[in-house]
């Protein structure tokens, strides 16, 4: 589908470079960008019990720093000359969660800079909010980098699961729309051995009939991590997005023993559209 509204998830004042990163995709795409400033509340520690003026002090210096990063990037945004709209929310992780969901269910797409992604808080709410519960498509954006949503090239990761399919129709406009679309298949075994079918043909005739130039590589792991292995192919056709289906386990399952989605994040080599 197109992306005409942006859902981009920024900071404090360490997150400007990922909100102009936002501006800069949107203003390529004339999208609107709606921009969610999320900070979580300093809360006491032990050694806070009982809370005293000085806790109070801090939380209160935590919290009016955060409103100036928030007033900058609402000014960002302003100068910026395009369609925005802007909130900021200081508050426990929960609430800003529920915040996240229901303003993800109103945007067709979530982007998220280097920065956020290296926070912990931040990123959990993302995941949580916005992949778990609202279900929306998350765009990583790695360091530096400059986006679009309109690739020319893209790699799709392809593993026959309703994860990467949904991700496939997510992205459709942009699969369209590309010169090509390599289907990287890593360690492939055929669902279909009753027929003989090739692991990744039935995606690509599916694709073709819409007018995707569409290719498929079979590529064995030796043994390496798959968030690897897809890194390295989209290095190695020059691909401007990486599009998946994200986190196949149950979302408990994933906590404990993490998998592919959490190692993509921690390393995140060019833009990475996750869909679950």
């Amino acid at each position: 589908m197109p992306f005409k509204t942006v859902l981009a998830v920024v900071g404090g004042k360490d997150t400007v470079a990922d909100l102009q990163q936002a501006i800069s995709l949107c203003a390529g795409s004339e999208a609107h960008l709606s921009v969610l400033a999320l900070q979580v509340a300093l809360s006491p520690t032990l050694s806070d019990y009982p809370v005293d003026t000085d806790w109070l002090d801090r939380r209160h210096h935590h919290q009016h720093d955060f409103k100036a990063a928030a007033e900058a990037h609402d000014a960002a945004c302003a100068g910026s000359g395009i369609s925005y709209d802007f909130a900021s929310f200081y508050d426990e992780p929960v609430f800003l969660t529920e915040e996240l969901t229901r303003r993800a269910f109103y945007a067709d797409l979530i982007t998220v800079g280097p920065r956020v992604m290296t926070n912990a808080s931040l990123i959990g709410i993302v995941v949580n909010g916005g992949l778990f519960d609202a279900m929306s498509p998350v765009l990583l954006l790695p360091e530096g980098d400059q986006a679009s949503l309109r690739p020319k090239r893209i790699m799709l990761g392809w593993n026959n699961k309703i994860e990467a399919i949904r991700a496939v129709r997510e992205s459709m406009d942009m699969l369209m729309a590309a010169e090509a679309v390599d289907v990287a298949v890593v360690d492939p075994t055929s669902p279909y051995a009753d027929h003989d079918g090739e692991p990744g043909a039935e995606l690509a005739t599916f694709l073709a009939r819409h007018g995707v130039n569409v290719t498929v590589d079979q590529i064995p792991s030796g043994g390496r991590p798959v968030e690897d292995v897809l890194n390295q192919r989209a290095l190695e056709v020059s691909a401007d997005m990486l599009v998946l289906g994200a986190y196949g386990h149950a979302r408990w399952r994933q906590r404990i023993f993490g998998g592919v989605t959490s190692s993509m994040m921690k390393g995140v080599r060019l833009p990475t559209l996750l869909v679950r």
